[in-house]
């Protein structure tokens, strides 16, 4: 039986994260009524010319660099021409001559190991507007909020045979990607889209099989079932000796069946020519230094460090890089309490608890970090129980509340009259006779059932430790 190998390349369109459109001042804010984030150079309205945003400039060449791309120092904008009620010019603005970065790579992790995947280039562009199908009125209605929002195109090489592969690398353009900046590549906001151009081919042969384009992929999930079905579906049409079409082919994930959309376009078919109303942009040395001087340390970069610097393990540094934000409160709060190994217990624990609980975005985790510091800080000074620092945590986190002052309004610190201590432990011991004959019987289990009733008793606000020792001193006297 023959084997095959699949071939795999993507293009990737990211969303960039500048408050204004690429050609005009409206907003790129996600989400608002149809139509309002509008005017007429983004509504291809005649007469309208287009004003290049530096900041998209920027944001493309950060990422070109962090990618290891070579830049050209004079890039250019061309129309690419195509009719389509989303697109209100009847021509999209990108770059196909020159595009501003070129043969880059990034490197990912692989079950054989590290593998360099090559980018060909990225290209700035503009996006297209939406349309939305309403079943009910069966009609299709267009909203041009999206038209105009600043992307890069990223465009790599056919370097990709499996499934997995192509999944490590989006991970690692979306985290090199947030880690910049540039954008917040959420997929379920369409802010990061890949088009999977793959061929099967049988195994050692060079020669490349006929590719065909998926859309409409807005999930990883989604990506991998697309790959699986697509490979199956073009060596079912191998083996029966039919020819794979070149097309572009629509993912049905629901379905999880793919469907032709219409013959894979050429850039000839798109009529491409230089844009008059842009001229060249000009990229200088000190342009590129300056950017470059900017860019942050990288999830690459910090996931060793933290292991060296902080002696974490390789698990618990890749959960507490995962996103730059959280990251950054993360080490800042380690420097406040000076116990790297405490704070990470924290945010692998109640940290990412509460952030899962209330449904936010780690971007919208917010606490101050010398906050939590000052709690840690209190347990270790044993001013609080765990427990309570656990409750007095959900309130930092929620409320940003100053935790020592609320420690103090709330009566939450740890009772030191020994008086009171004994008066709880012995009231234990008295409701549970039982357990009490095994204590004193030697069963060394019971004392944490025991402890756990006197903190009861104690709301919280006693040692554990010494709770412990008070129901060693009474056990040993009975």
């Amino acid at each position: 039986m023959k084997q095959y190998e699949t071939v795999i390349g993507l293009e990737v369109h990211v969303e960039l994260a500048t408050r204004t459109k690429i050609f005009c001042g409206c907003s790129t804010a996600f989400g608002g009524e149809p139509n309002t984030h509008t005017c007429p150079v983004c509504a291809g309205l005649p007469g309208s010319l287009p004003v290049l945003n530096k900041k998209v400039v920027e944001f493309a060449l950060a990422a070109g660099l962090a990618a290891h791309c070579e830049i050209h120092r004079l890039t250019k904008f061309d129309r690419k021409n195509y009719f389509y009620p989303d697109n209100p010019q009847n021509y999209q603005i990108s770059q196909l001559y020159v595009p501003i970065c070129h043969d880059g790579w990034l490197e990912i992790e692989t079950g054989a190991g590290k593998k360099k995947i090559r980018i060909h280039e990225m290209h700035m562009e503009e996006d297209a507007g939406k349309l939305i199908h309403d079943e009910w009125e069966d009609c299709s209605l267009v909203d041009y909020n999206r038209s105009g929002v600043p992307l890069i195109e990223i465009v790599s090489e056919p370097d990709m045979r499996s499934a997995e592969e192509v999944i490590a690398y989006l991970e690692k353009l979306r985290y090199t990607l947030q880690y910049l900046g540039v954008s917040d590549c959420k997929l379920q906001e369409g802010s990061m889209r890949a088009d999977v151009n793959l061929s099967v081919r049988e195994a050692g042969s060079r020669e490349l099989g006929t590719r065909t384009e998926m859309k409409n992929l807005n999930s990883f999930k989604a990506i991998s079932r697309a790959i699986e079905g697509e490979r199956r579906r073009q060596i079912e049409l191998l083996e029966a000796e039919k020819p794979v079409q070149q097309e572009t082919r629509r993912w049905d994930d629901n379905k999880e069946y793919s469907y032709a959309m219409r013959s894979k376009e050429d850039a000839k078919d798109y009529r491409y020519f230089p844009d008059p109303d842009l001229p060249p942009v000009e990229i200088s040395e000190d342009w590129i230094r300056d950017i470059r001087s900017r860019q942050p340390e990288l999830r690459d970069e910090k996931m060793p460090r933290y292991q060296a610097e902080y002696r974490l393990s390789a698990y618990e540094a890749g959960i507490l890089t995962d996103s730059r934000h959280l990251a950054g409160l993360f080490e800042e709060t380690a420097k406040a309490c000076k116990s790297p190994k405490k704070a990470a217990n924290w945010f692998l624990g109640e940290v990412l608890r509460l952030q899962k609980e209330d449904g936010l975005d780690p971007e919208q985790v917010c606490f101050l970090p010398e906050y939590l510091a000052a709690l840690i800080q209190s347990l270790d000074d044993g001013k609080i129980s765990a427990q309570n620092a656990k409750l007095v945590f959900e309130k930092v986190f929620r409320e940003n509340i100053e935790p020592l002052a609320y420690i103090e309004e709330h009566g939450l610190k740890i009772v030191e009259d020994s008086g009171a201590l004994e008066a709880a432990v012995r009231e234990a011991l008295a409701a549970n006779p039982g357990p009490f004959s095994e204590l004193k019987g030697g069963k060394e289990k019971v004392y944490g059932f025991f402890v756990g009733q006197v903190m009861q008793r104690m709301k919280g606000k006693a040692n554990p430790a010494g709770v412990r020792q008070m129901l060693e001193k009474i056990v040993k006297e009975s």
